[in-house]
């Protein structure tokens, strides 16, 4: 087959992909899946694997391509992102996303209060899914707006924006676990820097959300009834009944922009709380998050400072392995915020497995893109498009943002798009011979390309723009704006690293 050809065959598999997400309403794990198949076949990958003869390599047939991609996504995803959504419910079910914000509000004073949500929503976003975390965080805005006398736009946006860019950015989030695996990134590398340049990120959201956010905006109908509604005595419908948050949070906010302390005092039907039961405090919830970031750091540091074969190093590595640090963090919270505070065996057990149905879509949407990603590396066409961005002169780092944005915005999941895109770059990254830390700058580059121009094919979109009640119009002059002003500060960030970090 001739070399000019691939790249094609490449592209028609994209547009094939799209076409079945966003025409025919395909679910994206039966998309990918049919769409490996077809790239595989059309490309040339034999019926059955071929043996290795002589010089020539083994080759993979198309459903073995398909099966080893699958398979090798999954080891690095599933118990990833399994654990993190474990974490993730525990914390959300026992009240500590409230305490969590409000004591950040607490700490920084009620003139503070936007940035000290968007910091606690960094925070909390590290285990919690975008969607669910944010939808978690609502009832809290809508009480510290009310208290405020603000419309709840004015600090959801920052919120949502930094919460999104910690989903593409930081592990255990499927797209980044996944993008790693397909590259060979150090999922500890990719956890460090993708913590630090959140940072800045979250700066930016909070400072242009300020600016985006300076002329008044009319709510929707539907979403202003739902905010007004919000801590009345019975109301019936709108975010109370969405969120499963009650008045408490209302009062909690009106507290904490006082100046009183909310820590411990949600309402009973906070967070899923029982009457009576407390919510845990907000040490305990940041302790148990920073845990296994710790941990984490710890196995990277060791291994870049201690020599091999080092007894110490091994131990670091050990326990600073992800899977090991999430399992430490998912015991204390099963402890800390479950059984020390009244759960029962039982109910620990139900809420830990109620995480996992949610999770299980995720995880087979990500390791269908694995496949995929397998296939295009399998068949060549990989290889091919690492050439072609040769021959353009495009640099590796833009020419994988580029295409993850790209993706983005035409189909709208921020995880196909980067685990597709980790595909298309990953025989250019195996030529280059990247080193450590700039394979998972490549890594961190893509997921920042999957955060922006998060428009009206994205879930996300209707989320954000629903819950603070902007319209289409409205959505896409600030929330799109937002990601995608977003999505090149955390690239040009990855870039700065790139320049002066060793590979």
């Amino acid at each position: 087959m001739p070399e000019w050809s691939l790249p094609l065959i490449g592209a028609a598999g994209i547009a094939l992909l799209l076409v079945l997400v966003i025409r025919f309403k395909v679910q994206a794990f039966a998309a990918l899946l049919v769409t490996a198949l077809l790239v595989g076949l059309v490309a040339g990958l034999p019926l059955a694997t071929v043996p290795a003869e002589g010089d020539a390599p083994e080759q993979l047939g198309v459903v073995p391509a398909i099966i080893a991609g699958m398979g090798g996504t999954l080891g690095s995803v599933a118990i990833l992102v399994a654990l993190g959504a474990m974490i993730g419910k525990i914390i959300e079910l026992s009240g500590g996303a409230e305490s969590l914000a409000g004591r950040f509000a607490h700490l920084l004073g009620p003139r503070r209060v936007a940035g000290a949500l968007t910091a606690a929503a960094g925070v909390l976003a590290i285990p919690v899914f975008f969607d669910v975390g944010f939808i978690i965080l609502v009832p809290i805005i809508y009480g510290f707006c009310k208290a405020t006398g603000v419309s709840p736009v004015r600090y959801g946006l920052p919120v949502a924006g930094l919460m999104l860019a910690v989903h593409v950015s930081v592990p255990p989030h499927p797209g980044v676990v996944g993008g790693a695996a397909v590259l060979g990134a150090d999922v500890g590398w990719v956890t460090v820097l993708g913590i630090a340049i959140c940072v800045p990120v979250g700066v930016v959201a909070h400072l242009l959300s300020k600016r985006i956010n300076r002329d008044d905006m009319e709510m929707l109908p539907a979403t202003r009834e739902q905010f007004e509604s919000f801590g009345t005595t019975g109301a019936a419908s709108g975010t109370t009944a969405v969120a499963g948050q009650g008045a408490g949070s209302t009062a909690v906010a009106e507290r904490t922009a006082t100046g009183g302390s909310s820590e411990g005092s949600a309402s009973g039907s906070a967070g899923g709380l029982a009457p009576g039961e407390r919510a845990p405090g907000a040490g305990t919830v940041l302790a148990i998050i920073l845990v296994p970031l710790f941990l984490i750091m710890l196995g990277t540091v060791g291994a870049t400072l201690l020599p091999e074969g080092d007894q110490l190093r091994a131990v670091a590595g050990l326990v600073g392995a992800p899977v090991v640090a999430l399992l430490v963090a998912l015991a204390l919270a099963g402890y800390l915020l479950g059984v020390r505070r009244g759960w029962s065996a039982q109910r620990l057990g139900e809420v830990m497995e109620s995480s996992l149905p949610p999770a299980a879509v995720v995880i087979l949407v990500t390791g269908a893109g694995g496949a995929f990603a397998r296939v295009l590396t399998e068949s060549g066409v990989g290889g091919s498009v690492s050439d072609l961005l040769t021959s353009l002169g495009l640099p590796l780092l833009l020419a994988g943002y580029l295409l993850a944005l790209a993706l983005r915005a035409a189909q709208g999941s921020a995880t196909v798009a980067l685990i597709t895109s980790a595909g298309l770059v990953a025989g250019a990254a195996t030529e280059a011979g990247l080193g450590v830390a700039h394979t998972a700058l490549l890594t961190l580059a893509l997921g920042f390309g999957s955060l922006g121009l998060s428009h009206i094919n994205d879930s996300g979109f209707w989320v954000v723009t629903r819950y603070l009640g902007m319209s289409v119009a409205d959505g896409l002059r600030r929330w799109t704006l937002l990601t995608t002003v977003l999505s090149l500060v955390g690239f040009g960030v990855v870039a700065l690293l790139w320049a002066v970090v060793p590979g």
